[in-house]
């Protein structure tokens, strides 16, 4: 009897101080990290969201790290022979030169669900992000939404 009173209160303790720590530790991991979306394909067939956090290598603000984590979601309940397509993604970034570039893109068949994507991209000055929608076997994403800006160091450098 002693000794289930024993691990008990053992665990209790150990789960009382589990949760004591986690509200600290998941403050620090959200303080650098900032929702974006939901972002819309035309027509809302395909949506994105998720959050974009950066890491600067140096105090001069000129090397960083952005962690991109999200979700895709396809919201075309049409089979794929009365037209239904895929969801797509893409994100663009720019560098400290104002070049863009495409540094991720994802496709997801799966209506109604969604699939989880994670990326990381080298010294971006300007993260941007588009959704569309893509046939099952195709390569040429369309009905596209308007680009959303999602991340901008400019305000960060100031």
């Amino acid at each position: 009897m002693m000794k289930k009173l024993a691990t008990g209160l053992a665990a209790v303790a150990a789960t009382s101080a589990l949760a004591l720590a986690l509200p600290s530790a998941a403050s620090a991991s959200t303080a650098d990290s900032d929702s974006w979306g939901p972002v819309y394909s035309q027509h809302y067939q395909a949506k994105a969201s998720g959050w974009v956090s950066v890491d600067w290598a140096d105090d001069d603000h000129e090397s960083n790290t952005i962690t991109v984590r999200g979700k895709l979601w396809d919201l075309d309940n049409r089979s794929y022979d009365e037209g239904g397509k895929c969801a797509y993604v893409k994100f663009q970034a720019s560098d400290f030169d104002d070049n863009w570039s495409t540094v991720y893109t994802k496709k997801y068949c799966g209506y109604p669900a969604f699939k989880r994507f994670s990326f990381d991209s080298d010294d971006v000055s300007s993260l941007r992000v588009k959704v569309c929608q893509i046939d099952l076997h195709g390569s040429y994403p369309r009905n596209c939404g308007s680009w959303s800006s999602i991340y901008t160091g400019d305000s960060e450098t100031e």
